[in-house]
């Protein structure tokens, strides 16, 4: 039906008769001539309909989106009316035939971003019929295309593994599926494919990938989804600089491939308590050029409490924060960051104003300048490197909690004065504590996953001091979002026993959830590890997106809705009957 494809029309193909289909994008009848832009994915050409024409009926008749095809000469336009932004730009068509495809009923949306996100979604064709919308998702395409050369090159298989599983224990809920076969038990959807990839590997697969389908049934957020795409990646008979160096590798052949970007080379490194300490997070944006400082000893000797208290605690901090050129911020602006930080655990915000560097104490402006000397000025000074025109704003209390408020701190600040830099900044962070301790439950819970192996190859020593204990676990950051994540694996039965017990998880019960892992261990299981990304993540930062429902086909709302398909639906009450369950109300 075409010869050509809309965005492909240049100034190459000037006197060349062309046969286009597409969308009517705008339509403007200046009463001796008719402009159509047609648009299909690959752009826009402008089509010119003269009066004269035995088109110019036809393309009256025409409205947005109509679905058309046109026939035509293409010519140069005049060189004042080229438009250098459009690959077309340069070029317009002599429409000899207009062709009516298909006619569109009154758009229900505007077809720009001023649209709601409830309406796109409800109309996702039509909205994904958009320019922005179709470069998000072939730049995904691309991407996908590049991961497969990449890992394809390096000795890969691609695999795939179970959708229907097993229940899992540890982290989100799982989507379950009852059986209609063996009636009273349940299926459950892969939230992700670990334990298979760790089968694979014992069964000498060796290398392994696969852009997995994945499933949560967690409350969601704009960058959270009950089912989402992620690149699982799984290695024999290595460590964790094997791992991080072939990923490393491939990221940076991904986004070369893909958006013609060269990352830098090597990423940084940093251990998880390092990018608290100094950041405040364990995704430090590296665009951001602001750094949290320890001043623990520069206050310690104080008559402010709220300083000299933590300063002299072996777990506490006194974080403080360089705003360059904050020193403006007004009293308002204080107050909010004062009530943004206390939704994270702070307690309180101390700050400084640095009106004149060089007038020590007496160029300061803020109600606990009269707690400092001398001495823990010109200590602080130095530590943050203040200089006159800043702001230190200043967090004081147990580690984790100070380090978190203070680098949610750090990012909005950072935002607000327009110091976030362009470009891309990844980085490792690695050497996280293996567990998490839930005070209310009084249990340990893993930080990854509980088959990450310990960094002390030693089950004893791990179960006399999980409070300290270190994982091989790493993760990618990319500008301030955690993009991939894994960990060297327990490939030991005893180490793997000793983590159950940490988490709570006895023998029996360990044996009925994964006695067939356990048992795969026992026959000569290889060392072995691997890493995931987020493809949806990714493709989001690729785009220039916050949201990564603006770079998936058909997502969900953030109530886990289809929109489009009006899912989850009821179901009838005799194919619930068939599965062995039955419904029961609210009220009941």
């Amino acid at each position: 039906m075409r010869t050509h494809l809309c965005g492909e029309v240049n100034e190459q193909l000037a006197d060349q008769a062309v046969q286009l289909c597409g969308w009517v994008d705008r339509r403007r009848d200046l009463g001796g001539l008719i402009f159509i832009s047609l648009r299909d994915h690959a752009g826009i050409v402008q089509a010119v309909v003269e009066p004269d024409s035995p088109a110019f009926k036809d393309a009256e008749a025409l409205r947005n989106e109509y679905c058309v095809r046109i026939s035509g000469l293409v010519r140069m336009r005049p060189e004042s009316q080229w438009n250098e932004s459009m690959a077309t730009g340069k070029v317009e068509v002599l429409a000899e035939t207009v062709e009516l495809l298909n006619a569109s009923a009154p758009m229900p949306l505007l077809m720009t971003d001023e649209d709601g996100e409830e309406i796109r979604l409800k109309y996702r064709y039509l909205d994904l019929r958009r320019p922005r919308m179709q470069h998000n998702l072939r730049t995904r395409a691309k991407m996908y295309r590049a991961i497969r050369d990449s890992l394809d090159s390096k000795g890969f298989t691609e695999f795939e593994t179970p959708m229907l599983t097993k229940a899992t224990p540890e982290g989100a809920r799982d989507y379950l599926v009852p059986s209609r076969v063996h009636a009273g038990h349940y299926f459950a959807l892969p939230q992700s494919p670990q334990l298979f990839k760790q089968l694979l590997m014992m069964s000498g697969m060796d290398r392994y990938y696969q852009i997995a389908r994945c499933f949560r049934d967690e409350d969601l957020r704009a960058d959270r989804q009950p089912e989402f795409t992620q690149l699982d990646i799984e290695m024999a008979f290595v460590e964790e600089s094997d791992v991080q160096d072939l990923a490393e590798t491939m990221i940076r052949e991904v986004f070369r491939d893909t958006l013609g970007v060269e990352l830098p080379q090597p990423f940084p490194r940093l251990s998880w308590h390092q990018a608290l300490d100094r950041y405040g997070s364990d995704k430090p944006d590296l665009r951001i050029p602001m750094e949290l400082a320890t001043v623990d000893e520069h206050v310690a000797h104080v008559e402010f409490r709220v300083f000299s208290g933590p300063a002299n605690d072996e777990g506490s901090r006194v974080a403080a924060l360089r705003v360059p050129g904050g020193a403006g911020i007004s009293r308002k602006q204080i107050d909010e960051y004062t009530e943004y930080v206390g939704r994270y655990g702070a307690r309180g915000l101390a700050w400084i104003k640095v009106n004149d560097a060089d007038a020590g104490l007496e160029g300061l402006q803020s109600p606990i300048a009269k707690f400092l000397d001398d001495k823990a000025w010109q200590g602080i000074a130095g530590a943050t490197g203040a200089q006159s025109g800043d702001i230190l704003f200043f967090g004081a209390g147990e580690w984790l909690t100070v380090s978190t408020f203070m680098g949610e701190l750090l990012v909005r600040a950072g935002r607000d004065r327009g110091l976030v830099q362009e470009g891309w900044q990844p980085l490792w962070v690695n050497e996280f504590p293996m567990f998490e301790w839930d005070e209310e439950a009084r249990r340990h819970f893993a930080m990854h996953h509980p088959f990450t192996a310990p960094l002390k190859d030693d089950p004893e020593a791990l179960l006399a001091n999980a409070s300290t204990a270190l994982s091989k676990g790493y993760d990618m950051v990319l500008n301030g979002a955690e993009i991939g994540g894994g960990s060297i694996r327990i490939h030991d039965p005893g180490m793997q026993q000793a983590v159950f017990k940490l988490l709570g998880i006895g023998e029996e019960e360990a044996q009925l959830k994964f006695g067939f892992l356990l048992d795969a261990l026992k026959y000569g299981c290889p060392p072995h590890g691997g890493i995931a990304f987020g493809l949806d993540r990714i493709a989001a930062l690729m785009s220039g997106e916050e949201s990564i429902r603006d770079v998936i086909a058909f997502p969900k709302t953030t109530t886990a809705q289809c929109l489009l398909t009006s899912a989850p639906s009821k179901i009838p009450d005799e194919q619930v009957a068939e599965l062995h369950i039955r419904n029961i109300s609210k009220d009941s």
